[in-house]
């Protein structure tokens, strides 16, 4: 079995105080394996982006969790918090985010260079560097001297991933990082993607777009907070469990050396 870059063992997490607690995840175990993209689907309420959030040790102040969150082979928890910024870059869901949004384009990006940078320090020239590659990767150089909150959501989307990527950092945690883009700018996410795993990194996101979940290395289906399937995406195993799991109302198909999942 191949390195784990995140594994999880016995991972419970509730959600809420009171009456309002609820458990979203029972008994998680994941071996997610380094330098390859593994995709967390499943349907409405299956617990994908709390078993995200849990990865990157990013679980809101009143969540509950019981078990072992570790990274090359460490506990996550136990490391320094720096040493997890630089090694963990987190790509969430920015909906109704509006803090950074009179920061300048370049601004933003810049942020994903505060691990790297020691307290109240200038950004260096390869603070800046990373900041410039990650918006050109990313075809956000143009903007940026504009502010983000003069951003339509898909040009929004692409500087937060340029923050992302500002890091460096050998794992990225994506959630729906195609919300609000279009369609080929999909297309250059998962170029980017197949970039990133070439390079050695490890990307984990969360997708409902099934066309894009076959395109990537490994699959992890989730259903009512336990792992249901975890396997290759182009192993008949992982296309059966993706079936499943939808309630068959999608079916799973080769289409000119392409593997898509059509309605059925």
């Amino acid at each position: 079995m191949a390195a784990a870059a995140l594994q999880t063992r016995n991972l419970r997490v509730a959600l809420g105080q009171g009456a309002l607690r609820r458990d979203v995840l029972h008994g998680v175990d994941v071996h997610l394996a380094a330098g390859r993209w593994t995709c967390i689907v499943g349907p409405n309420g299956a617990g994908k982006s709390t078993l995200l959030k849990a990865l990157g040790g990013l679980l809101p102040e009143h969540a509950h969790a019981q078990g072992e969150v570790m990274m090359n082979g460490q506990v996550l928890s136990a490391l320094p918090s720096r040493v997890r910024a630089q090694s963990l870059a987190w790509l969430g869901q920015s909906v109704g985010d509006t803090a950074a949004d009179d920061l300048t384009v370049y601004d933003v990006a810049l942020l994903g260079r505060l691990p790297h940078m020691a307290w109240l320090a200038a950004p260096s020239a390869a603070d800046h560097a990373a900041a410039e590659r990650a918006l050109r990767q990313t075809q956000a150089w143009e903007w940026r001297d504009r502010p983000l909150g003069a951003l339509s959501g898909g040009e929004r989307q692409r500087v937060l991933l340029a923050r992302a990527l500002a890091v460096e950092a050998s794992v990225m945690l994506m959630d729906e990082p195609l919300a609000n883009l279009d369609p080929p700018h999909q297309a250059d996410w998962l170029q980017l993607v197949r970039e990133l795993v070439a390079e050695g990194k490890t990307v984990v996101s969360v997708l409902h777009e099934l066309g894009m979940v076959l395109q990537a290395d490994d699959l992890l289906v989730l259903d009512a907070g336990k792992v249901r399937h975890a396997g290759p995406c182009q192993a008949p195993p992982s296309h059966r469990a993706l079936e499943a799991v939808f309630d068959h109302r999608v079916a799973v198909r080769a289409v000119d050396d392409q593997w898509v999942a059509l309605p059925r």
